[in-house]
């Protein structure tokens, strides 16, 4: 197949996502997509010492999405993890410290976030695991931006930090009662969801479950039914200028997650859009986003718009089937799908962030 342009990605997408065509001109617009890359082939996960640091390897699966990861986890794709970790100078068997698991969003790692992110918490003594779950799933940096939305899902996303929560429990120089998650846009999504102890018990039971978890402007479009979570807390930073982000959907679900059992505090920065950190000029994009859409899981765990179910039941459980399946039911969103909100820097809503996020962890891992 020839390889498909950036452009021609988005249009493709946008067109499938926005246009109630006939079923034969969503299946063409479907056949124009390319499938799914290959996963990167398993190898050994990495030996951890009290020094190792840098990339790290370990085991993850790719259940793409939550009915898998619930009811079929073991026909999900054994996958192998990746990610970066950075260690404090003073970490050590004898002196072992808190760590942060830190999910991207769906552009990945971008200058100015992640890698920063994590150098600042070892400069402050927490040790950071910057995890791409992009790349073992055959998803690279040259990848479109849309091919790797819907290449990669939150529930792999998901998938990856408990994974990565397994790897750390098993490094001698981090304590493994003080390991937190936090996640940037798709990635804040993940970390919402890795708060619903149903999802801790089916993938790191045998460990202690995250003791924090910390969402960046992650989208609140998709409704768990979390009736109970893992009674870790939660720290919500958003933007007053962030199209992507509803702020009475985020206000909603973190009622629902206060009520489920966790302790949750927000932050809204007025005048900040999305991306803060990076290192971009502040403009209006050009990325889709939903608005005006509420996703709810009904009890078998499927995904639901408007009283319909957007993965039939008994679908099979591969990704490429999944994935397919994901880029059509966009279809049922129709005018739910908008284009281009405000990201880029912005000074004044980086620094606060960086202080409030470090005094939340400081004060929640007792350092």
């Amino acid at each position: 197949m020839k390889a498909l342009t950036e452009k021609t990605w988005w249009r493709a997408c946008v067109a499938v996502l926005c246009l109630w065509g006939t079923a034969a001109a969503a299946q063409s617009l479907l056949d124009a997509l390319p499938p799914l890359p290959k996963a990167v082939p398993m190898m050994p996960s990495t030996v951890l010492h009290g020094d190792t640091q840098g990339d790290i390897r370990f085991k993850s699966s790719s259940p793409y999405d939550l009915d898998v990861l619930l009811a079929e986890p073991s026909k999900a794709e054994a996958t192998m993890g990746m990610g970066k970790l950075f260690l404090p100078d003073a970490a050590s068997e004898r002196r072992p410290v808190p760590a942060m698991v830190i999910l991207p969003g769906a552009a990945g790692v971008i200058p100015g976030r992640e890698y920063e992110t994590a150098k600042t918490l070892a400069d402050n003594g927490i040790a950071a695991f910057v995890v791409d779950y992009f790349k073992p799933r055959g998803i690279s940096e040259e990848t479109p931006y849309l091919a790797k939305v819907m290449g990669t899902s939150e529930v792999d996303a998901v998938a990856d930090a408990y994974a990565a929560l397994k790897a750390l429990n098993r490094h001698p120089a981090i304590d493994g009662k003080r390991i937190g998650v936090m996640g940037f846009s798709k990635g804040g999504v993940a970390v919402r969801m890795s708060m619903d102890e149903r999802i801790y018990r089916q993938l790191a039971a045998h460990v202690y479950p995250f003791a924090l978890h910390v969402d960046f402007y992650g989208p609140c479009y998709a409704k768990l039914q979390t009736r109970k979570t893992t009674g870790a807390p939660l720290m919500s930073f958003r933007a007053g200028k962030d199209a992507s982000n509803d702020l009475v959907a985020c206000a909603q679900q973190e009622a629902a997650l206060r009520h489920a059992g966790s302790d949750v505090s927000t932050v809204v920065y007025a005048r900040a859009g999305h991306d803060w950190e990076s290192s971009g000029v502040r403009e209006v994009t050009d990325k889709p986003y939903l608005a005006g859409c509420t996703i709810e899981f009904n009890d078998k765990d499927l995904p639901m718009f408007n009283g319909q179910v957007l993965i039939p039941e008994g679908t099979k459980p591969d990704r490429q089937t999944r994935y397919r399946i994901r880029v059509e039911s966009g279809k049922a969103l129709g005018d739910c799908v908008k284009v281009g909100y405000v990201s880029g820097r912005d000074e004044n809503a980086r620094s606060l962030a960086s202080r409030q996020l470090l005094q939340f962890l400081k004060a929640r891992f007792e350092m």
